[in-house]
């Protein structure tokens, strides 16, 4: 594979007012998945993925030492409810797959009301969701059931069902490598293990689903990887078995919760002042959009595994209402009706600007140093005349011209000047052409 090598699949257009639409359909095709760190849900999402872009599938065995965490059981769901004497589904897997908690160890008993009731999670607060709850990496069962639906439950005995199993198998990710004219790489990475909830994560699934073929579609000067993983242990898995890889990683971006309707928020590095941080922040800074940001904590997605100490990268997370600061994050409520195609597209529209710039960021240097060049001679100040934008133009010449010391790059420049950097990336292309720049 080559950096013009393309990925075979329908070609994204970012500029179509379809596009939202398109990646909001995906999301509803993943939605029905029951999902968890490992298992069939997991594979089946990974699947889906892999017939829009050549997704690697990578299976590692559970009991695999991962540093200091231990790849675990894989767990499978075929059904799962609770019957009252009649025989009525009170809870069923079948309607709503938060129903049951994730990695719950198969079970079949009869129980009273109140022996019942231990095993039960709801939100007394909003008596109308259905709460997202996990077992993980301790072995119990439960279920999750609406408050309106407990507070209606009789006294009665209750047969309690889960059809599941915990047995050696293995954790499974997706991988794929776009290779770009460095082998200095952009890592993208979103988890996949959630089952239907849509703004975490579906729709980060889906905006990366639908970069990874956009930008496979164009020539690239950075190599980038996307990683589909379950959250923690994937990311952990995945830097156990890729050291060698790491030091090659020049930026990174972790995309969660991605369709809400809600201002970004960005996340920075551990590093704190990372080109990416920077990236981002003055493509958010002249998007128009409502934006926040805040500084690195060791709790979050992702980005904590990969800004731990010994790797320390440059990645930060990329959101929109962040997690847990939402009334609607882990219950049924972050459904197909709380994400929107129009927030889906403006996510993946400003991931694909910081990408260019990535892409177009270069330090120069000035060839004519003493003083300013004549620009008029060489036809610089001809283009500008007749044009709105020309004071523009010309002011984006002068600060490059000005700060291309070798030391600052174009996005430093961008930043310093106030200007947007894709005016002063034009006028770095256009002094270069002329003789007064270079690399």
């Amino acid at each position: 594979m080559t950096a013009q090598t393309t990925i075979a699949a329908t070609k994204v257009d970012p500029s179509s007012p379809k596009l939202g639409q398109l990646i909001y359909s995906f999301v509803s095709e993943l939605y029905p998945i029951c999902r968890s760190i490992t298992g069939n849900g997991l594979r089946e999402t990974l699947q889906r993925i892999g017939e829009k872009i050549p997704l690697q599938i990578r299976e590692v065995p559970s009991g695999t030492p991962v540093f200091d965490w231990t790849v675990p059981r894989e767990w499978n769901i075929r059904d799962a409810y609770v019957k009252n004497s009649r025989g009525d589904r009170v809870l069923d897997f079948q309607r709503s797959n938060l129903h049951v908690v994730n990695y719950s160890v198969p079970i079949r008993m009869r129980l009273s009301l109140r022996e019942l009731k231990e095993h039960l999670h709801s939100l007394p607060g909003h008596p109308d969701w259905i709460p997202y709850r996990t077992s993980y990496y301790r072995e119990t069962w439960g279920f999750c059931i609406s408050q309106r639906e407990l507070d209606g439950l009789q006294e009665d005995e209750y047969e309690a069902v889960i059809e599941s199993s915990l047995e050696d198998g293995h954790l499974s990710y997706g991988e794929l490598l776009l290779p770009g004219e460095t082998p200095e790489e952009i890592l993208v990475s979103t988890h996949c293990c959630h089952p239907s909830l849509c703004n975490d994560n579906l729709s980060g699934i889906a905006v990366a689903s639908f970069l990874a073929q956009a930008l496979g579609q164009q020539p690239r000067r950075y190599t980038y990887r996307f990683l589909f993983i379950p959250g923690t242990i994937g990311s952990i898995t995945w830097l156990s078995r890729n050291e060698e890889v790491v030091p090659r990683i020049r930026h990174g971006l972790v995309l969660a919760c991605a369709g809400d309707r809600g201002g970004f928020a960005y996340k920075k590095s551990r590093r704190g002042n990372a080109e990416i941080d920077h990236a981002i922040l003055h493509v958010l800074n002249h998007s128009g959009e409502a934006y926040r940001t805040s500084d690195f904590s060791p709790y979050g997605y992702d980005e904590r595994q990969y800004c731990s100490p010994a790797f320390d990268l440059p990645v930060g997370c990329l959101t929109r209402t962040p997690h847990g600061q939402f009334p609607e994050y882990h219950t049924s409520a972050d459904n197909l009706d709380f994400i929107s195609a129009e927030a889906l597209a403006r996510t993946f529209r400003l991931c694909l600007e910081i990408f260019d710039l990535l892409e177009h960021n270069r330090t120069y240097r000035n060839l004519n140093p003493k003083c300013e060049p004549q620009l008029g001679k060489r036809g610089l100040y001809r283009e500008l005349g007749g044009h709105a934008e020309a004071e523009t133009r010309e002011m984006a010449m002068l600060w490059v011209l000005n700060l291309s010391d070798g030391e600052n790059s174009l996005l430093d420049i961008a930043e310093r000047s106030g200007m947007r950097f894709g005016a002063i990336q034009q006028a770095a292309t256009n002094l270069e052409r002329h003789g007064l720049l270079t690399l």
